[in-house]
């Protein structure tokens, strides 16, 4: 996309290359496998990762630590963790059907809404441009 196209982030959460093009807010979004298994415990009929669509899925990590973290090393990227990720209508919308329930928003809603918003992953701006590869090491630091 050409400058005129870049948008930059919310103010209040910029840190890094805080710019998007194509993305909808943020650059990245980050989820764990067994934050999804937590969710995926609590449902009927399981969800995919797809419905959720995450940049970045880490594991090895307890369910939800990723809202903890203020930073994720993965790569050579530093990655600065600026908020959790409110989720919308679009992940109650089965992919391969286009058919929309109530799942998983009401599910999470009864767990992770916090002032009015459900909550499933965070978003993510990098320090710095660089390359992740699939199956990279991911650190996290510090603590909110």
């Amino acid at each position: 996309m050409d400058a005129a196209a870049v948008r930059p982030v919310d103010a209040r959460y910029s840190v890094g290359v805080g710019q998007v093009s194509f993305a909808d807010g943020y650059p990245l979004l980050l989820t764990s496998e067994v934050s999804l298994a937590a969710l995926n415990a609590r449902l009927d009929v399981p969800v995919p990762m797809t419905r959720f669509r995450p940049n970045l899925v880490v594991r090895g990590v307890d369910a939800f630590a990723e809202d903890q973290w203020q930073q994720v090393h993965i790569g050579e990227v530093l990655f600065h963790v600026v908020k959790p990720c409110a989720r919308c209508v679009v992940t109650t919308i089965d992919q391969q059907t286009a058919v929309q329930g109530k799942e998983p928003l009401r599910t999470l809603g009864a767990f992770r809404r916090r002032e009015g918003q459900v909550y499933f992953g965070v978003n993510l701006i990098p320090d710095k441009p660089g390359v992740v590869h699939v199956g990279d090491a991911a650190t996290a630091d510090g603590r909110r």
